[in-house]
């Protein structure tokens, strides 16, 4: 594991990390390096520029009261919507198709209020068998509140057999929601192909992004998605909790008849300060918003989007193929002698930056990465730690010692 080749590596990357514009966690005691962080698909680190934005709407609050929404800098009024541009690059959209709001099942609950139909005939749900547990939870909810038995109606399918499970449900199907990226394994779906193949047999075709959105490049309009719903506090680097987002294709964006659950933020804004009892919904995306969107939340998304677009995610996710290729690269030469196997996808173009690791004992082992080596990574049920060599602030030197860390504290083969 050479320390002096990482560096080389690192000095010779066409995209320097932005690491220094980051706040990467100290070792608690200061006596060691910074943490190598590598836990950027799970919470993404505060870009620190984070600070200084929030800061001045606090300090707009505290000029202006409740004339910010109207005289800030950024009016608040339209503060998350001065943010689609920016949101609508990373998955490829058009402002009008953005909505930035809530928190991701959130988001879910109230597009499937309107896009999951289901009739005695179309019905089922189509899901991976690995989705994220929320995503489960909603999808069956949803198929409850129509009065419909989950079991019967939410159909789980391994990841691998998704095209061939769409042609077998056939006209049962009413919906498929499916993830970018499998937050388990990192493998990314062909989006266009598979939207293609859910709507060519009647049925709504929606995605999950958590796991995609700042990390791999997803064209939502052009593949003809019907809806999808994301976090931003991952790869996007928006903060805990931060506020998600929302795509609705500008097709039905369009279709002001479409049921939905109604509320203040989704009226026209032409119509919303006449205080009338009637909801009048907005054209595009932000017609499904709901509430007053919470200024100070956004903030600190606004610093990490410009970081996006200052570097692009095309540059983003080159430099991020390179340094999981090296991460690779040192996880072989670990598995050599040591009892552990990588289950991510292999090709580079089939996965993000990211890579899991199966072990017996994942989540002592994940204690003692950070305890004594300061490597974070993210573990999850049964046996896997999840490595994601994210782009922006992870170096080729977090990797190799990733490597190094593995080496001790893990148990030698046979």
């Amino acid at each position: 594991m050479d320390e002096a080749r990482a560096a080389e590596l690192e000095a010779a990357d066409p995209l320097p990390s932005l690491r220094d514009e980051f706040c990467v966690p100290p070792w608690p005691d200061g006596s060691q390096p910074e943490w190598a962080y590598l836990a950027g698909n799970s919470l993404g680190l505060e870009p620190r520029a984070a600070r200084a934005v929030l800061e001045d709407e606090l300090d707009e609050w505290a000029r202006l009261g409740v004339e910010g929404w109207f005289e800030s800098r950024e009016p608040w009024l339209e503060y998350a919507g001065s943010l689609r541009t920016s949101v609508g690059r990373l998955v490829g959209a058009a402002p009008d198709e953005i909505a930035v709001m809530n928190t991701l099942t959130v988001n879910l609950h109230l597009l499937m209020a309107s896009f999951y139909r289901p009739t005695r005939k179309r019905f089922r749900i189509l899901i991976d068998d690995s989705a994220f547990p929320s995503d489960s939870y909603a999808v069956q909810s949803q198929a409850a509140l129509h009065g419909l038995d989950p079991a019967a109606s939410v159909v789980r399918v391994p990841i691998d057999d998704v095209l061939d499970s769409i042609e077998r449900e056939g006209d049962s199907l009413a919906l498929a929601l499916l993830p970018g990226v499998n937050y388990l394994t990192g493998q990314v779906l062909d989006v266009a192909a598979i939207t293609a193949a859910v709507q060519g047999v009647g049925a709504v075709a929606a995605w999950d992004l958590a796991h995609a959105i700042g990390n791999v490049p997803v064209s939502l309009h052009d593949a003809g998605a019907d809806f999808a719903v994301w976090c931003h506090y991952k790869y996007v680097n928006g903060g805990p909790g931060a506020p998600g987002g929302a795509f609705v294709h500008e097709r039905h964006g369009s279709r002001l008849e479409l049921p939905r659950l109604a509320g203040w933020w989704g009226n026209d804004p032409a119509e919303r300060f006449r205080m009338e009892p009637d909801f009048v919904p907005r054209p595009g995306a932000e017609g499904w918003a709901v509430s007053t969107p919470p200024v100070l939340a956004l903030a600190p998304l606004r610093a990490s989007l410009e970081q996006f677009d200052r570097i692009g995610l095309d540059a983003l996710r080159a430099r991020s193929q390179r340094l999981t290729a090296y991460l690779e690269e040192l996880l072989d030469e670990v598995a050599r002698s040591r009892r552990m196997g990588v289950i991510t996808p292999r090709d580079p173009a089939a996965r993000g930056c990211q890579l899991s690791v199966s072990c017996e004992g994942a989540r002592a082992l994940a204690a003692s990465l950070r305890s004594e080596h300061g490597v974070v990574c993210d573990f999850r049920e049964p046996d896997v730690l999840r490595f994601a060599p994210t782009p922006l602030y992870n170096t080729y030197d977090d990797c190799r010692r990733v490597a190094v860390a593995l080496l001790d504290v893990l148990e030698p083969c046979g």
